[in-house]
């Protein structure tokens, strides 16, 4: 067995994580003790990277070799990379000669790796000479970007993870922590127990598990940041909070914005945030006086049409009491993808140059075309992600290279982005899985290597580089994302003309000194800039661990914390405040449309599911797709718990269950960001497909960072009248369970609403779900299909149909070594009620053989008690709710106390912790409520 240091793929944190393989297998993981950003902690997602590199997995839904499609709806055809790329060229090449080179565009992820960026953006803005190159990152972080660069002078993120050890107040805004950055929260954690004083106030419409940490939560309205912000300001200069004499020696701006927070009252934020006067006061107060405030925020702020202000408005808060520039204090973005801020280093968007240049600034364009050796770098500034497939759409971009994302799950308004894939006269999609939705619109799928063979650098949310590193080599034809850009463009260069030397890429193409050579260049584009990196190299990685910038040469550590020399990345080195009018979200609430829509993470699932998606185990905690209602409304709208529901908004509408929750307030809603069509689909009235959350996010975007309001959408929800309904459920065979999912794809738009989603927490089986309704009953060969694929097409299968009805009843029970006969799969047409004891029986694995006719009886309850294992809470130790409640029943004494005997019992949360937000609610919810004082604690 051989071990190998490399970086998890998911989020901002960037945990180091530790390898194992034999051969050409991936076998395990485990954290890295020895990485500063996570000290050998790994959440649910990071702990089971190893099950998502399976080779079952790997034969069903990776992508291995180039393929192309002969036309749009063919199946595509294996080829190879000198003939897929030979079309590339020649494509790219014909259309940039016919219609110029803003006729294309290349849309890149932050999960690339800071190698391939670099070479995508040189291809572009270099070779080709167009600033068409954005990434999904602008639907993530670009407002912290603009925000950054618009108070303090530099997209640099000025705080650090050890920065919450010596914080005394933590300020976590638009941010579930808990559940998007799960391995800091655990150092957050770590430093509430060791510093009790330290207060933290949580920000958010919604109760998260995060709240379940803070001393203060502020449920404000969706969209009313800013307006908490300028009242938070309001006060702090009414009592006296603020630090004149820092504002007079550090910053510029101060006066126009103590004017236009004049009129933020406390009563008019209390009334316009919905919150109560006495929490903002002393709100104001802990941030203010606290001896060190660290503030926390991510996609509620960023993913707003008011992105860049809500950045700003916080930041000013911290110039106003000082609070910044050293241990404890700060403003602290936590970037959402593993390498959105490498990203930015190198300039991999519309608006960037490398080393945090400008491309409106004509002195940065010239700098870049001198590194590269090109004449000139184009000063119209480039398509940003919504207006790149805007533009698709339209026919003014007619060739789009999309790399390492799934914009057809992804961004927001799915109607017009599906409307651009299909008028684009050529699409080239770059991936690691050929299961994303985008894939089904490529002209031309081209195999990339993923976590665990991928060679190079990302950096996390704390300025830190780390190494990404092999442990296997790359199936199939795969190829690293920068030696396939590289190779394209070393051919391309033939067929353009010449703008600079011989070649732009003289780099060593799938090789490990070809990736080196990049980051060499790269690193030389930083010399004297704020990120300055020339004392770093891969030498000093491998030696000494992952590194903060800058560290510039002559140095041997980059630095922990910026700013503190009160001296700003601007001309004149004061930081600037930012005055900016609240404004209420793009899209508000109306008689048409009432309800707030909110989008946002759920606990064990990355981004479109891609990768998470392909474990049944990671579908425990959140089993199939919801929206989340309040309960008064349901009542209002007479919707039962799970009963479906039409939620609608201006571009498009989804079917779904409702959920009745209190966590969000009456008037607003809830839908995880990850349910695309790969699991959650159907039709409209008129026939039109519908899929994904996405269907119903606002496009509209913020003036200065161009990122979409993702978070919010003003939608209507109605009781879905769709009467006959179909519930299927199946163990299958490991090596076919996910090929069968991607089989019952096209099925699923046949129904008026469909999920599909794996199955099989506390188990290695692999188990597939099947739901779906209509306005009738569908026709015997479509169900037919639905039995075949679900494996109930067998003699051994139990049947009971009545077509008059709709009826249709399908069981299948085995043998098993113990003698026992064991449901394996049944399917459930018209009357699903029996569903639920179905369910359990088969998930759970129990004896059948006493149940009879009961297996296929209409509405039939069964016939002896059916005690269900609960659902799970902890994935690692397989710990369900029904157990932890039983536990606490027999618990006594404080908050903390329950919490020990439920790990020191149960062992639930003691391994990757992701579970403990969940374990302390339901400790708080199971606390006598004649005893508020140990609630507190």
């Amino acid at each position: 067995m051989a071990e190998t240091r490399s970086t998890c793929p998911y989020c901002g944190v960037g945990c180091g994580v530790v390898i194992e393989s034999e051969g050409a297998q991936i076998t395990g993981v485990r954290g890295d003790p020895d990485h500063p950003a996570n000290f050998g902690r790994l959440c649910t997602k990071g702990a089971t990277l190893h099950l998502t590199a399976t080779a079952e997995v790997t034969m069903q839904t990776r992508l291995l070799h180039p393929m192309r499609r002969a036309g749009r709806g063919a199946t595509p055809a294996k080829i190879t990379w000198h003939d897929a790329l030979t079309q590339a060229v020649d494509t790219f090449a014909q259309v940039i000669r016919d219609h110029g080179p803003d006729a294309v565009g290349f849309y890149l992820s932050g999960q690339l790796l800071t190698e391939d960026y670099y070479v995508f953006n040189k291809l572009a803005k270099g070779l080709i000479g167009t600033n068409n190159i954005d990434t999904n990152s602008r639907l993530c972080m670009s407002s912290a970007v603009a925000g950054y660069k618009k108070t303090l002078g530099a997209d640099a993120p000025p705080a650090c993870y050890e920065d919450f050890d010596a914080a005394q107040c933590l300020f976590i805004v638009g941010s579930n922590t808990a559940w998007a950055h799960p391995i800091a929260f655990r150092r957050i954690e770590d430093a509430k127990r060791a510093n009790p004083a330290l207060k933290i106030v949580v920000v958010d419409p919604r109760r998260t598990d995060t709240c379940e940490i803070a001393d203060l939560h502020l449920a404000i309205r969706p969209g009313t940041d800013v307006m908490l912000f300028h009242g938070l300001l309001h006060l702090m200069l009414r009592e006296g909070w603020t630090q004149p004499g820092y504002i007079a020696a550090h910053t510029s701006g101060f006066e126009a914005l103590a004017q236009t927070v004049r009129d933020c009252t406390p009563e008019r934020v209390a009334q316009t945030c919905g919150i109560d006067p006495s929490d903002l006061l002393e709100t104001a107060r802990l941030f203010a006086t606290s001896a060190a405030t660290l503030s926390l925020y991510c996609q509620g702020l960023n993913q707003s049409s008011a992105g860049t202000a809500k950045n700003a408005a916080l930041i000013n808060l911290h110039l106003a009491t000082a609070q910044i520039g050293r241990p404890g204090a700060g403003p602290f973005s936590l970037t959402g993808q593993p390498n959105a801020m490498g990203g930015r280093e190198v300039g991999g968007m519309a608006n960037l140059l490398g080393a945090h240049r400008d491309l409106a600034n004509p002195a940065h364009r010239a700098e870049v075309a001198a590194l590269w050796g090109v004449p000139d770098i184009p000063s119209v500034p480039g398509k940003t992600a919504v207006e790149m497939f805007q533009a698709a759409a339209d026919g003014e971009i007619r060739a789009l290279w999309i790399a390492c994302t799934n914009p057809a799950q992804s961004m927001p308004d799915q109607a017009t982005v599906r409307r651009a894939l299909e008028r684009c006269e050529f699409v080239i999609v770059q991936e690691t899985f050929a299961t994303t939705a985008t894939c089904a619109f490529a002209d031309l799928l081209l195999p990339a290597t993923t976590w665990g063979e991928k060679l190079g650098t990302v950096t996390n949310s704390e300025r830190r580089i780390s190494r990404v590193r092999p442990a296997v080599s790359a199936p199939g034809a795969t190829r690293h994302d920068w030696s396939a850009a590289a190779d394209f463009a070393q051919r391309l260069e033939a067929r353009l003309p010449v703008r600079g030397r011989r070649t732009l890429f003289p780099y060593a193409l799938d090789s490990a000194t070809g990736a080196e050579a990049i980051w060499n260049e790269h690193r030389e584009s930083t010399r004297g800039r704020d990120l300055d990196i020339t004392g770093l190299s891969w030498a000093m990685l491998d030696a000494n661990g992952p590194q903060q910038w800058p560290l510039p040469q002559g140095r041997s550590t980059g630095r922990a914390r910026l700013y503190e020399d009160g001296v700003f990345a601007t001309p004149d080195g004061r930081a600037r405040f930012f005055d900016a009018a609240y404004r209420p979200v793009a899209e508000a609430p109306d008689a048409a449309f009432p309800f707030s829509l909110n989008t946002g993470r759920l606990r064990d699932q990355w981004h479109g599911m891609s990768r998470t998606g392909t474990l049944g185990r990671l579908y425990g905690h959140a089993p199939e797709p919801a929206v989340q209602m309040h309960p008064q409304d349901m009542a209002r709208r007479h919707i039962g718990d799970g009963e479906l529901v039409r939620v609608a908004s201006r571009r498009g509408a989804i079917v779904l269950p409702a959920q009745a929750s209190t966590d969000i307030g009456p008037g607003q809603s809830f839908i995880a960001m990850h349910w695309g069509e790969e699991a959650l689909s159907g039709h409209d009235d008129q026939g039109r497909r519908l899929a994904g959350v996405n269907a119903l996010s606002n496009p509209a975007f913020c003036p200065d960072s161009k990122q979409p309001e993702l978070k919010h959408a003003a939608v209507r929800i109605d009781r879905a009248e769709l009467p006959w309904s179909l519930l299927a459920m199946a163990w299958l065979p490991n090596d076919t369970a996910l090929s069968t999912r991607r089989a019952l794809m096209p099925l699923m738009a046949k129904f008026g609403f469909a999920s599909c989603v794996p199955f099989g927490a506390g188990t290695a089986r692999s188990g597939l779900l099947f739901r779906a309704a209509a306005a009738h009953a569908p026709d015997d060969a479509l169900l037919d299909r639905i039995e075949t694929l679900m494996g109930l097409q067998d003699p051994r299968t139990l049947r009971y149909l009545d077509r008059q009805r709709g009826q249709r009843r399908a069981a299948r029970l085995v043998l098993r070594a113990d003698g026992t006969a064991g449901l394996e799969a049944f399917l459930l047409g018209g009357d699903t009620r029996a569903g639920a004891w179905l369910g359990t029986l088969l998930r759970e694995e129990l004896a059948a053989q006493h149940y009879g006719r009961a297996l296929l009886s209409p509405g039939a309850t069964p016939p002896t008690a059916l005690a269900s294992r609960g659902k799970p809470v902890c994935n690692c130790l397989d710990v369900s709710d029904l157990a932890i409640r039983a536990e606490l029943s027999r618990c006594e004494g404080h908050a903390d106390a329950r919490l020990a005997h439920l790990q020191a019992t149960l062992k639930c949360g003691t391994q990757c912790g992701s579970c403990v937000p969940e374990l302390r609610r339901m400790v708080r919810l199971h606390l006598p409520t004649a005893a508020p004082a140990e609630a507190a604690q």
